[in-house]
């Protein structure tokens, strides 16, 4: 910095053939303006501007990578969003395994409770089971033919029916349940004509119910009549068992 500031400085000096007056004999001139004689360099200016900033440098290398920091907290959980659109159906899956088999199911058993018999001899008795003892089914032995009376082995509801030929006097008879009679029938004999009466009811039986017919009032109303080509029959049959 001293060496500029010295070269500067002889650049501003006038040198000695230039502009410089003649001497005259005796006569001092007087020094260049500016010109110090036994001159010393002067104090150091003050530093100059900064200069234009370089061109960037090239990028370093890449550093460590860091140590992996905190998680950070959860957000808050944002608003459900519109439902898509239903995609494609897909393609059918393979079959899945065989479930395990299933607990045993309600018995199967159908209930029965059947019975059609027939009058073999005519009915003299009145007031008393009348005893058809002409089997046409009686598999299950629900009906006596010893007592003429059927008893209930299976609780539930029940078809009877009766079909009497009248021969030769007027018949009365009814359908008992229990010792109660609740289905009564009359057919008037007509003199010379053989003459059909009948009946039929349903009932609900529980175990151990009895049904049977029997002929009511006098000894003249029992005109219940049978032959080789004449029958009276009684029948009845289970239609469904109660469930409970």
């Amino acid at each position: 910095m001293l060496l500029l500031q010295a070269v500067l400085l002889l650049l501003v000096l006038p040198s000695r053939g230039q502009d410089t007056p003649t001497k005259e004999p005796g006569v001092q001139l007087p020094l260049p303006k500016g010109v110090c004689t036994g001159w010393v360099a002067g104090i150091p200016g003050h530093p100059g501007h900064n200069g234009t900033p370089g061109r960037d440098g090239r990028d370093g290398t890449p550093g460590e990578k860091g140590e992996k920091g905190d998680a950070g907290l959860v957000g808050p959980k944002g608003d459900t969003g519109e439902t898509g659109v239903t995609g494609v159906e897909g393609p059918r899956g393979f079959p899945g395994v065989q479930g395990r088999k299933g607990e045993p199911g309600e018995s199967a058993y159908v209930y029965r409770s059947a019975f059609s018999v027939g009058l073999e001899t005519q009915v003299t008795v009145p007031n008393v089971p009348i005893r058809f003892t002409k089997i046409f089914y009686n598999q299950q032995n629900h009906y006596d033919d010893t007592t003429g009376k059927f008893h209930c082995n299976i609780p539930g509801l029940y078809y009877f029916s009766y079909h009497i030929t009248v021969y030769p006097k007027d018949v009365k008879v009814s359908l008992y349940k229990k010792d109660k009679a609740v289905l009564f029938t009359f057919d008037k004999y007509q003199d010379k004509d053989v003459d059909q009466a009948s009946g039929s009811v349903l009932l609900h039986l529980e175990m151990g119910d009895q049904v049977w017919l029997q002929v009511y009032g006098e000894g003249e109303n029992n005109g219940l009549y049978a032959d080789n080509v004449n029958d009276s029959t009684f029948t009845g049959f289970l239609l469904y068992h109660d469930t409970n």
